[in-house]
């Protein structure tokens, strides 16, 4: 389409985009680019557009293009919003991989690919930073008037802005506002990364030999406390020269104000050094680590196989130095000129790597994960597309990141059940996503694990990923000596107490008298799950959802762990009047609250989501154990979860039965990772340690292969009974939640849509079945599973297929209201 200007003197075209908004449609949306414009347009771009009566959004250009749109007559742009692209051309490639492989929208890819300051909408929320006294001179009359209402009511919507201003395109203005660190979008301001700081002494150089010590401590004769600080400091010289403060002032009972006057005398030199949260111990800053044998075995391995395959599956046992590779890995890279992505399945482990990794690579690394606020994500967002980054370390979402030149990308615990996204959509997995990326970039893609997931294994077995073995603890640290304890055994001998076996608690003790820390695993939250009526068998249930309210004593109230609900709990039961209420089973409140008890001179600390809430709980925690302020932690499976603490001896699990029973085709495999995570966590030093695993089936096949470090046996029992049945790796699982608040409606909705999906997949539709937890915020549910092999099938014909029965389905007016909810690769 051309425009001629009069007199002919000036001929343009008339150009379109297609754009993605941040909403879940199934198809881009076609817009008019007026023509001085033209020349602003190009893919990546962020353009202001309305969509709908009186919506208006930021979105990406997708296409630009001189064709009209067939079916509507395409509304204008409001405004260019970028002078350079955001996005780029590999990013726009991941996203449509994604949309396509687990069948969503571009538009909800968008949504969680972005950071939040850069796909405002007409309900953002703008807040002003506290800067102290802010020059506004400089500021023009519109930027002026928004911090004035924003001095007077603490956050504005971008749809009051647009009516202070009286125009559609604020969005240029808030940029400008947002670039000069004026405004905030949505979220607290939190502080950036710190690393994490210890005091360390050393004896000044004059007093280092006999002499100068023995007339040191003469001239302290009439200091006492100084005294015995220099004496308990050169008792813990002799096993390393600096020595942190904290332990000086433990061992001689000093205070600070002793060790500082001290310092002031000359006698003590104090230096403030950055130090690992996972083991308390100083950060190698030169980086200057020397290989073990089977670490420069497993390096040289991998680097070979990096020439056969892209993918390379490490499997290290736990402490065997992974990480050491991985560093040595990220060094090459970099020296290459190549970007380094370096994903970890949790936040928590991602702020304590980023201290062992900042030092080696400083102002080259950037962190990126979704407990930074908006502007922090923004910030990172724009270092890695300007190229200021390096190497980027972080939680799933660091996938979404503007790479340019990436040439590694490392999986780190490549087994969490944390890289999958659940809800909401996009539903993807972070490890498989990560693999498709390398792919784009044509890098090469690193998975480690000490328990690689069945799947990941199979197909480094099956040849499609290289495979390299670690099988060695590095330096002197021993695997665990483990020991099973049968519950019932126990029990009958009258060797429980509580929930404690009278073997557990017999190393406990000894752990304790020995200066040593204990971590006690009990996968369930919260301190009673059950509260039953003893008389007529009431249980305490959700009023949003089909699930029993879980008790907590930190809040004294009644739980769901689903939707949040929580209530009173009842002295008296509602339904018979009967005062006899039962609680049944425990979880981590209950575990401590017996410990205290049981150990009242013990200090106790509790690791769950309870306990870490907001964004540094789960630092406090660590910090207070790693400092020994804890002897014991009490923890769910974030104890799990690559921790390294130095002192200690004990693992307990209370109940391991609650993972092997769980009715989950990947139970065991899970059970396995879990046992043998947590029992990682002991004697990661020059101590084996122990592990207790107390269960009413000591027996059970994957305890025993958890005891023998037997992960190729577990591998080899699962892929065989998945073969059999019909599961991953041999086949492909959907799985389609059908949703509605009427009971009676999702049945009929649920059957109706098997029957479609059954005209084109016959036996592969099992269901639909009511799931576990069948109802959840008032929405009834129904599931279905898809069960397609692998062997001689189109996935791409499949997805279609399910697409237009879906499709179909959802145009039928009888379904109206119902949700639909599809899952690929499932748990």
């Amino acid at each position: 389409m051309l425009e001629f200007t009069e007199g002919n003197e000036d001929v343009r075209a008339t150009l379109f985009v297609e754009v993605i908004l941040p909403l879940a449609i199934s198809k881009t949306y076609t817009y008019r680019v007026p023509n001085a414009w033209n020349d602003q347009v190009a893919i990546g771009k962020r353009v202001i557009v309305q969509f709908g009566k009186n919506k208006v959004y930021s979105a990406i250009i997708y296409r630009v293009t001189d064709q009209p749109p067939g079916l509507y007559e395409a509304k204008y742009i409001l405004d260019v919003l970028d002078d350079t692209r955001i996005v780029e051309d590999t990013q726009l490639q991941l996203w449509e991989w994604i949309a396509t492989y687990y069948l969503c929208r571009l538009g909800e890819v968008m949504q969680a690919a972005l950071p939040a300051a850069l796909k405002l909408a007409s309900e953002t929320k703008i807040i002003a930073v506290d800067t102290g006294l802010v020059d506004r001179s400089e500021l023009n009359d519109k930027e002026y008037l928004i911090l004035d209402a924003l001095d007077i009511s603490p956050e504005l919507k971008v749809s009051d802005i647009v009516k202070l201003l009286g125009q559609k395109t604020v969005f240029p203005i808030l940029k400008r506002l947002f670039d000069k660190g004026l405004i905030m979008i949505s979220e607290e301001v939190s502080a950036k990364y710190k690393p994490r700081m210890k005091a360390f002494i050393r004896l000044h150089g004059e007093y280092a030999d006999n002499t100068g010590k023995k007339l040191l401590l003469e001239s302290l004769s009439k200091a006492p406390k100084q005294q015995d600080a220099v004496l308990a400091y050169l008792q813990l010289a002799r096993l390393n020269p600096d020595a942190a403060k904290s332990d000086i002032m433990e061992a001689s009972s000093c205070s600070a104000a002793t060790i500082t006057a001290l310092v002031d005398k000359g006698v003590f030199v104090l230096e403030e050094r950055a130090i690992s949260r996972l083991d308390g111990e100083p950060i190698d800053v030169s980086g200057d680590f020397t290989f073990n044998d089977a670490q420069s075995k497993a390096f040289g391995e991998i680097k070979n196989k990096f020439e056969e395959k892209d993918v390379v599956l490490l499997h290290g046992i736990t402490a065997s130095g992974k990480t050491q590779l991985y560093i040595r890995l990220i060094e090459e890279a970099v020296a290459k000129g190549n970007n380094v992505l370096y994903l970890l399945p949790e936040i928590a482990l991602t702020a304590q790597i980023t201290e062992r990794l900042r030092l080696h690579f400083g102002n080259q690394l950037g962190v990126y994960h979704s407990r930074f606020n908006d502007n922090e994500r923004a910030e990172v967002w724009h270092k890695v597309l300007n190229h200021e980054y390096q190497v980027v370390i972080g939680a799933r979402s660091a996938v979404f990141l503007p790479f340019q030149s990436l040439g590694l990308i490392i999986v780190d615990e490549e087994h969490e059940t944390s890289y999958k996204q659940f809800d909401p959509a996009p539903r993807y997995h972070a490890r498989d996503t990560a693999i498709y990326l390398g792919h784009i970039h044509g890098a090469k893609v690193l998975l480690g694990s000490a328990t690689p997931a069945v799947e990941s294994y199979y197909n480094a077995r099956a040849g499609k990923y290289g495979l390299v073995e670690l099988n060695q603890r590095y330096g002197d640290a021993q695997l665990p000596e483990i020991t099973t304890v049968s519950i019932g055994e126990e029990s009958r001998k009258g060797n429980m107490f509580s929930y404690f076996s009278g073997t557990l608690l017999q190393e406990i003790e000894k752990a304790l008298a020995q200066q040593q820390q204990v971590i006690l695993f009990q996968n369930r939250r919260g301190h009673t799950p059950l509260l039953q009526c003893k008389t007529c068998g009431y249980i305490a249930k959700c009023i949003h959802c089909d699930v029993s309210l879980t008790y907590h004593k930190s809040s004294g109230k009644l739980h769901c762990h689903y939707c949040g609900f929580s209530e009173e709990p009842v002295p008296v039961c509602p339904a018979c009047g009967s005062t006899h209420i039962e609680s049944k089973g425990f979880g981590t409140e209950r575990v401590e609250e017996e410990l205290e008890s049981l150990l009242p001179n013990a200090r106790i600390g509790r690791l769950d989501l309870d306990s870490t809430r907001g964004k540094h709980g789960f630092d406090r925690v660590l910090n207070a154990f790693d400092e020994h302020r804890y002897d014991i932690l009490v923890g769910t499976q974030m104890v799990a979860k690559g921790l390294d603490f130095g002192k200690v001896s004990v693992i307990g699990i209370i109940n391991a039965d609650g993972l092997i029973n769980y009715p989950d085709f990947r139970a065991y495999e899970r059970a396995f990772s879990l046992l043998a995570q947590v029992s990682g966590r002991a004697g990661r030093r020059n101590s084996s340690g122990k592990v207790i695993i107390q269960s009413y089936a000591p027996s059970h096949r994957i305890i025993q292969q958890v005891m023998e470090n037997d992960y190729v046996g577990m591998f080899m029992t699962e892929v065989t009974e998945r073969k059999n049945y019909a599961y991953p790796p041999f086949f492909r699982l959907f799985k389609i939640d059908v949703k509605h608040k009427e009971q009676q409606t999702v049945h009929d909705a649920a059957h109706r849509l098997a029957v479609l999906l059954r005209e084109g997949l016959g036996s592969r539709v099992i269901g639909p079945e009511v799931p576990l937890v069948s109802r959840v915020r008032n929405n009834y549910i129904y599931s279905i599973m898809l069960k397609v092999e692998r062997m001689g099938t189109s996935m791409a014909k499949v997805k279609e297929l399910i697409k237009s029965t879906l499709l179909n389905f959802e145009a039928n007016k009888a379904n109206k209201g119902v949700r639909l909810q599809i899952d690929v690769d499932p748990y």
